[in-house]
């Protein structure tokens, strides 16, 4: 028998996980002994280091209710959500030619019950609906990894204003703002009318945002679309469709723009007459249709 040190710490730490009765959690838990050891041994953080770390930690928890989360926004500014994401979405037996929509982050701001609406109706219904120059038509296809047309798959939108706000950040909005379900046709299309979105920054009043400015970071996110696709029988496609022209495309904080989910807004006149066009398709992949729970009411 032999007491700790700095050499043999990790090993008898990882000894102890080998009791752990759940085979996952005790993968998941002598894993993260592992590395977790290996970070220590690699920075050497000092006591007042580690003192700093663990009030950050506390800070993350004080600063989360029903309004916000800490916890998942500093996940996504470190890029973790969006790896999980990433590896979560990758199908390594889909077919070489295979159709397929990547995945994105649900984000903060989906809310369940959003209203139903007919093909074509527009979803902005408050003071953004008289944005000069800013209408948004969008349209597409929901079709299968074949690439075949889906009809009756349900197509929940929602998305920030002109001034980057979502309805529940903004009391000028009414309730539901800028958020809609529709249901595709018979040839699987889809469509709706609303405004442009803008970028916005992610929460900076707790200790995420504290994180960002000691990092000297950007905290905004490009401008984007959110999308949640269903229907029986295929997993629910969870995405965002980004603005091609925003100059933040590669610096997003949460690290969630591939090429993919770049979409063309088109202009058409200038000015205060212009619009614009947005033509993206959405891509379903068999298996369980699991909805994700809403993270605010």
């Amino acid at each position: 028998m032999s007491f700790v040190n700095v050499q043999n710490i990790t090993d008898k730490v990882q000894a102890v996980m080998v009791q752990v009765p759940d085979a996952r959690l005790r993968e998941v838990s002598t894993s993260w002994v592992k590395h977790l050891h290996a970070f220590i041994r690699e920075v050497q953080p000092t006591q007042a280091e580690f003192e700093t770390a663990c009030d950050f930690l506390v800070a993350l928890g004080q600063s989360t209710g029903p309004a916000k989360n800490e916890i998942i926004l500093l996940s996504d500014i470190l890029g973790a959500s969006s790896l999980i994401n990433l590896q979560n979405d990758a199908n390594p037996h889909a077919a070489q030619h295979s159709h397929h929509t990547d995945a994105a982050l649900l984000g903060p701001f989906w809310r369940d019950n959003a209203p139903a609406l007919p093909l074509g109706a527009k979803i902005a219904r408050g003071p953004e609906a008289q944005s000069s120059g800013q209408a948004l038509q969008v349209r597409g296809t929901v079709r299968d990894a074949l690439g075949q047309p889906l009809a009756d798959a349900t197509v929940d939108v929602w998305q920030a204003s002109p001034v980057g706000l979502y309805e529940n950040q903004d009391p000028a909005q009414p309730d539901m703002n800028l958020r809609g379900c529709f249901v595709t046709d018979a040839s699987g299309g889809f469509r709706f009318q609303s405004v442009r979105p803008a970028g916005y920054p992610v929460p900076v009043d707790g200790p995420c945002g504290v994180l960002l400015a000691a990092q000297g970071r950007d905290p905004y996110r490009p401008a984007h679309l959110h999308f949640m696709v269903s229907k029986p029988g295929y997993k629910v496609l969870v995405t965002q469709v980004f603005a091609d022209d925003d100059a933040r495309l590669q610096t997003d904080v949460t690290f969630s723009v591939t090429p993919g989910l770049i979409g063309t807004f088109v202009q058409h006149g200038q000015g205060p007459d212009a619009h614009f066009t947005l033509d993206y398709d959405l891509v379903l992949q068999e298996g369980e249709m699991a909805f994700p729970s809403p993270p605010i009411p």
